[in-house]
């Protein structure tokens, strides 16, 4: 089981703890907030974008595929108050083929992707 706290700064704002690291989440000033931090939704892309980053990496090390460089990029489009979509777009300087054949085993590898495209339980204590 993993464990991340918030603690609420005022306003929008908010001091989250991950392990041994902080971070500030917040809303943007025409949103609300005070623009000290991403907002809760770019947290969410962030974790998507770089797990895949992460996995992809994963992928090539293990097949001893040479990556020269890598960029993933993770869109959220909106539905109401929730994301009706989420997609990546990877970009490298090795050859397109190479690069899809990494992206379609790192899909398969991506914690975050995986859990975000299943049914899961989610909880309010």
């Amino acid at each position: 089981m993993r464990k991340v706290s918030s603690r609420w700064d005022g306003g929008y704002r908010c001091h989250v703890k991950v392990r041994q690291f902080e971070l500030k989440v917040d809303e943007p000033i025409e949103e609300g907030g005070d623009d000290t931090g991403p907002r809760p939704t770019e947290v969410l892309l962030t974790a998507v974008a770089s797990c895949f980053t992460l996995a992809i990496a994963h992928v090539a090390k293990k097949h001893s595929k040479r990556l020269t460089d890598l960029e993933v990029e993770a869109f959220g489009e909106f539905d109401g108050l929730r994301f009706s979509r989420i997609s990546v777009m990877a970009s490298s300087g090795i050859p397109r083929a190479e690069l899809q054949w990494l992206a379609d085993r790192a899909s398969r590898v991506c914690y975050v992707s995986n859990s975000l495209s299943c049914d899961f339980e989610y909880s309010v204590a």
